[in-house]
């Protein structure tokens, strides 16, 4: 295999160049399948059509759009052109759409026409399955296209952060962080895959999944979002081998009993969930829908990659809730106030996809970077006698209560080996005494009539008397965030507006 230097060429030259190498579902149209070879046509006419607009080297490209073909084809043109790509997560606010495209000096946004109206005037924009002046067609110049060398750490994409402590954060990565994600990952040994991607393109889950497959010429099976019914519908008809998801998604799928009966889903051979904790519950009630698949549980972050764990050197089987073991080409630790070797403590890690910062966040920057080189994830991490990891928290999600450290993740998993309780999110309310005390919203199993006092009872006997919730509220669904994850911050303000007691 000859190695790309230019991560938007990274797409498979061996093998059947008319094999599909993109099925997708979005569009204006039906199913639209794209052969390798029509990915790179189409890769370098717009390659040649945005230095034709007079696009210099270095500048940003924003693409705002739900899944589809020609998102993919503009996050590889881009690059190819020596451009940088900025995928926008469109979910969010439109104010805060709109500081991600000034914040990137966004000089082109690619846009489907659902979400063309949330770009700012001042910014020029190319309109997917359009014609017309302003459409993404006119950008097409077909022909053949020498690919952009980049420089040693030559930005290649803009990723933003979801903001959760405040306004998103750009993470700068570069052309060789990614093609070290693509080599580093590897390919299953077997038959070519049909993966299903229904995560967001603008998200690093279905960006670097995404990438991956084009690289070891297996064929992506592409939703423009995810709905439980439409999951189900295209892994049983593409007859999908792998399902790339957040845990939500499959708890959310996992419910649709009378679906997944009607629909043959024997062909997935693994379901990788990542982004998001996961629990026992929801992997032992995946295993019995897909009793012959595999279950991956990873880990990763924008800042450094989706490349963090894998297996264990003395070939340990891994531990359902661990996320494996420490990847060769990545250094970990687990920091604990002074300690800097802990069985406990937030991740740091270095490895070389790390970012190489936030955009015109310089002190954003200083604080999650080490002055030896390391990424502080904010994430804490447990390590076991065989050194396999497990993730405990986020740091910032931790609360005290009564003087006791909370993790809601901790605790949601607990709450998940009721029988009879699909899914839980824990959050805290203010408390007079206790300062904040946690509180639970609780997805039922299908039939069940659980009970507040049952949930409380469960806690207070699985648990410390400390993380039982004081309230618990029965939801028919949790609610998701522009990433698929579920959102805290609608459950945290749902439960700031009900009274509280003193619990």
């Amino acid at each position: 295999m000859v190695k790309p230097v230019n991560l938007g060429d990274a797409v498979a030259r061996e093998g059947d160049r008319d094999a599909a190498a993109l099925i997708d579902l979005g569009g204006e149209a039906g199913p639209r399948t794209f052969s390798f070879r029509q990915i790179d046509q189409m890769s370098d006419a717009l390659a040649r059509g945005l230095l034709a607009r007079g696009l210099a080297r270095g500048e940003r490209v924003a693409i705002l759009s739900a899944n589809r073909a020609e998102f993919l084809v503009s996050f590889l043109a881009t690059m190819r052109a020596g451009l940088v790509s900025v995928p926008i997560n469109f979910k969010m606010p439109r104010d805060t759409i709109a500081f991600m495209l000034q914040d990137c000096d966004a000089r082109l946004a690619l846009t489907d026409a659902a979400r063309a109206e949330l770009v700012p005037d001042n910014i020029a924009k190319a309109i997917f399955g359009r014609g017309g002046a302003d459409g993404f067609s006119a950008l097409m110049d077909p022909g053949p296209f020498a690919v952009t060398v980049p420089g040693e750490g030559e930005p290649a994409m803009f990723l933003y952060t979801s903001g959760s402590s405040g306004v998103p954060k750009g993470v700068v990565l570069s052309h060789q962080s990614h093609l070290w994600v693509l080599d580093a990952r590897g390919r299953r040994p077997g038959d070519a895959q049909r993966v299903l991607v229904a995560a967001p393109l603008y998200h690093m889950n279905g960006l670097a999944t995404s990438q991956i497959t084009l690289y070891f010429h297996d064929t992506i099976v592409l939703l423009p979002s995810f709905t439980p019914a439409s999951y189900i519908e295209a892994a049983s008809r593409y007859q999908c081998t792998l399902l790339s998801s957040v845990p939500p998604m499959i708890a959310m799928m996992l419910r649709e009993r009378e679906l997944l009966r009607r629909h043959d889903l024997s062909a997935v051979k693994l379901i990788r969930m990542g982004s998001a904790p996961i629990t026992q519950a929801l992997i032992d009630a995946t295993r019995q829908v897909f009793p012959n698949a595999e279950i991956a549980n990873a880990y990763g972050t924008t800042e450094a990659g989706p490349v963090v764990f894998g297996p264990h050197p003395r070939g340990l089987r891994q531990p359902d809730l661990s996320v494996g073991y420490p990847h060769p080409g990545v250094e970990l630790r687990l920091v604990d106030g002074d300690t800097m070797n802990a069985a406990e403590g937030v991740l740091h890690m270095k490895c070389p996809a790390q970012m190489n910062a936030y955009h015109k966040r310089a002190e954003a920057t200083r604080k999650a970077t080490t002055a030896d080189g390391f990424y502080v994830t904010g994430d804490v991490f447990r390590r076991d006698a065989d050194g396999f990891y497990y993730f405990v928290g986020r740091a910032d999600d931790m609360f005290v209560s009564g003087g006791e450290n909370i993790y809601p993740v901790e605790v949601e998993k607990m709450l998940e080996r009721h029988p009879e309780i699909h899914q839980a999110c824990v959050v805290p309310v203010p408390d007079e005494i206790k300062g904040v005390k946690p509180v639970a919203f609780v997805v039922r199993a299908a039939g069940s009539i659980l009970t507040e006092q049952a949930v409380k009872d469960f806690a207070l006997a699985n648990a410390a008397a400390y993380q039982h919730p004081r309230r618990v509220w029965f939801v028919d669904e949790l609610p998701l965030a522009g990433t698929n994850k579920i959102d805290r911050r609608a459950l945290l303000t749902r439960a700031a507006a009900v009274p509280q007691d003193a619990s």
